[in-house]
């Protein structure tokens, strides 16, 4: 065989294009997820909450706190990665769609669904 002759056994061959790739759904890892069920847990002790509803979607993750099954969410909690290098990836939304609080750290922003401690007077 020659420099010139095409080799028969070489042939070039066609690849297709990956598919596109579908975006995971944004979720909660264990971490957020424990920071929000404490803060549940302990306006759940005191009777204010009584259910929750969870959201996974591929835009964003929503906590809904619920003051009774079947209601509106008296709060939501979100999680939108596309908001994290501006105003923060994560807030809290009040019943009336109002943002209560946004933030880079998820703990500051639930700061604002604690209620201040009392003192008792004696």
């Amino acid at each position: 065989m020659s420099i010139s002759e095409p080799d028969a056994t070489l042939s070039a061959k066609v690849l297709p294009f990956a598919p596109a790739r579908i975006p995971e759904t944004i979720r909660f890892d264990r971490r957020e997820l424990s920071a929000i069920l404490r803060v549940y847990g302990r306006q759940v002790a005191t009777g204010e909450w009584r259910d929750y509803a969870i959201l996974f979607t591929r835009e964003k993750a929503v906590f809904a706190i619920l003051r009774r099954t079947g209601e509106a969410p008296l709060y939501r909690v979100e999680k939108d990665p596309k908001r994290a290098g501006k105003q923060g990836a994560y807030a809290v939304t009040g019943q009336d769609g109002r943002v209560l609080k946004r933030g880079h750290e998820l703990e500051r922003v639930l700061s604002v669904l604690e209620k201040p401690v009392r003192t008792v007077a004696d």
